[in-house]
């Protein structure tokens, strides 16, 4: 069995229940624990995100944008650590993340899967010694945008982005931002 093509399902408590094939799960809708990083970047007196733009070819919301990365953490392992895991391998960024908060949420997309996760959301800060590397066949491409431009496009073009991001980006916004 190879874990990362399952994923950990859980309760509402986040509680492990067992794991099950990754697309199975989003075939049966069934809950499962997920993370969504959201990395910054100070630019003078502003805060800018990197977004990145799904890869066409993935499974759901190809093409969409969300937030730096997300992923399924794998059957014991810590989320933030599964959170750094990914960021390193999608976009070759390696930073400590900081937990936000979680939260649940469920969409069913055309193609007959549905996401249902308890997410939790990671925040780190962007090293500017860095390059970032997109990971083909993860993302297309990536941008920086500040929280003002971010709120003008979530607002004016919401269906270009992914169904989760907006809660996730709101967390962020609530408990990070008056923060920094």
């Amino acid at each position: 069995m190879i874990l990362t093509d399952h994923v950990v399902l859980v309760d509402e408590n986040d509680q492990v229940l067992g794991i099950e094939e990754k697309i199975k799960a989003h075939e049966l809708a069934l809950l499962h624990r997920a993370f969504s990083v959201f990395i910054y970047r100070r630019q003078e007196d502003l805060i800018e995100f990197l977004l990145q733009q799904r890869h066409q070819n993935k499974y759901h919301c190809g093409g969409l944008w969300t937030n730096t990365c997300c992923s399924h953490p794998r059957l014991n392992e810590d989320v933030l650590l599964a959170g750094q895991r990914r960021l390193n391998e999608e976009l070759s960024i390696n930073i400590p993340l900081n937990f936000v908060d979680t939260f649940i949420y469920k969409t069913k997309f055309d193609n007959g899967l549905t996401e249902h996760e308890l997410d939790h959301v990671l925040v780190g800060e962007f090293d500017a010694s860095q390059t970032i590397v997109l990971e083909p066949t993860e993302a297309q491409a990536f941008r920086w945008i500040t929280v003002e431009q971010l709120e003008e496009e979530l607002s004016a073009k919401p269906s270009c982005f992914t169904p989760w991001f907006k809660n996730a980006f709101d967390l962020v916004l609530e408990e990070i931002c008056p923060k920094l």
